[in-house]
């Protein structure tokens, strides 16, 4: 295989069981690089396996059922993997105060459903970097943290 393809096949790993419905957080430790970065809008830049960790952990608290996945052919050149997804979840969990726009009480039942585009940088089998653009104004429209009236 080259190497566009078998950057693809770890970023499939890395949707699947990191972003996708069933979480195996140990894919951390095995396919992502100890300093890895991972940047969307919503949250504040995570940085390493523990923070990422942390930061997942919290997340699937908050939203049980949370799932993302791909939308269409990942496109791969040289380190670089760029995927286009949609997905979301339902806050029945625990209080979450992940969110730059601010914090959800426990168990809001409110539901989140956006779409959005993902660069990711592998280098050597591990993912060095996952920079997302999301649609986070729906999302946060969605959570009731922005009032669209």
């Amino acid at each position: 295989m080259s190497k566009e393809e078998d950057n693809k096949a770890v970023v499939v790993r890395w949707f699947t069981e990191f972003w996708g419905k069933d979480a195996n957080l140990a894919v951390i430790d095995e396919i992502a690089a100890p300093d890895m970065l991972l940047q969307y809008s919503l949250h504040e830049p995570r940085r390493g396996r523990a923070d990422i960790k942390s930061f997942m952990t919290d997340f699937r608290a908050a939203f049980p059922d949370l799932n993302f996945w791909g939308t269409a052919d990942l496109i791969a050149e040289g380190d670089y993997v760029v995927g286009q997804w949609e997905g979301g979840g339902t806050h029945t969990g625990p209080a979450f105060d992940d969110f730059l726009l601010g914090g959800l009480p426990a168990a809001t039942g409110r539901r989140m459903h956006f779409t959005g585009k993902t660069v990711l940088k592998v280098v050597n089998g591990l993912i060095v970097e996952e920079n997302g653009l999301d649609d986070g104004l729906t999302a946060m429209m969605q959570l009731g943290l922005i009032n669209k009236d």
